[in-house]
């Protein structure tokens, strides 16, 4: 296996990097050298991010973390200003921090739909909206996680999929608006990935998850693991994605063609 070092001297955000997803994006950008800063407000999955990537740093690679929530204002406006003073510059910002809701749509209450929209989309433009003025400086880029739910009618998920569209709608507005300062937009675009959300979900709707659509038209459905993702996550975040932004790329097994 080729050892990659696309994140030499590269300063990375990681929002919710404290479990899933996140905690294998940060997994895999250390392993390739950067200096990964993780933000959740998951204070026990950050601090077992510390072991785990001790044993896997390459060269220059390191890893800390922030505890924190991405929809307070007032906490991203801090914890970015803190990094940048730290480190010295911001490179990359990944935004895979989010909630998940499940419930009959008729059942759904505004605090239950707005929550969500809150973390999800307020929580990327917040962490966005910060780190921009940085990343114009480094000619940085940006990766969010949307998800499939925002294109293909995912039932009992009426304000994650809104949130997840806002977010995938959100990203190519930034990367028309930042193109020519040199800033790169992409988004990653999750199916059914193995991860704690997800199986909490299933718990609420008493087993009925997202891959319902699925097994009502009898696909043969495996849930991805969170490396599949970590690692489109870090080509779009690296060089090998250098002449891509606005891009929405979906990584579901084939689930959606």
């Amino acid at each position: 296996m080729t050892v990659l070092s696309r994140f030499s001297n590269k300063v990375v955000i990681v929002t919710g990097g404290g479990s899933g997803i996140g905690q294998a994006v940060v997994r895999r950008v250390v392993s390739e050298g950067g200096i990964v800063i993780a933000i959740d407000v998951n204070e026990t999955g950050l601090k077992a991010g510390v072991k785990q990537t001790e044993k896997i740093a390459a060269a220059g690679g390191r890893y800390s973390f922030k505890v924190g929530s991405i929809s307070d204002e007032e906490t991203v406006k801090k914890i970015i200003q803190e990094v940048v003073d730290q480190e010295g510059r911001l490179d990359v910002l990944i935004n895979v921090a989010g909630i998940l809701r499940s419930s009959k749509f008729t059942e759904t209450s505004l605090e239950e739909f707005m929550e969500p929209i809150t973390v999800n989309l307020v929580g990327t433009f917040l962490t966005c909206r910060e780190a921009m003025p940085h990343l114009i400086k480094t000619k940085g880029n940006i990766v969010n996680c949307a998800s499939t739910s925002a294109r293909f009618g995912h039932p009992y998920m009426a304000g994650y999929s809104a949130s997840k569209g806002g977010v995938e709608a959100m990203t190519k507005a930034l990367s028309w608006e930042y193109m020519k300062e040199g800033v790169r937009v992409n988004a990653v675009c999750p199916g059914g990935i193995s991860t704690p959300m997800k199986e909490s979900q299933g718990e609420r709707m008493g087993g009925l998850d997202q891959s319902l659509f699925a097994h009502l038209m009898r696909i043969d459905y495996t849930c991805g693991e969170p490396d599949h993702v970590a690692a489109v996550f870090a080509m779009l975040a690296s060089a090998d994605g250098s002449f891509m932004t606005g891009e929405i790329v979906k990584v579901d097994g084939g689930v959606h063609n």
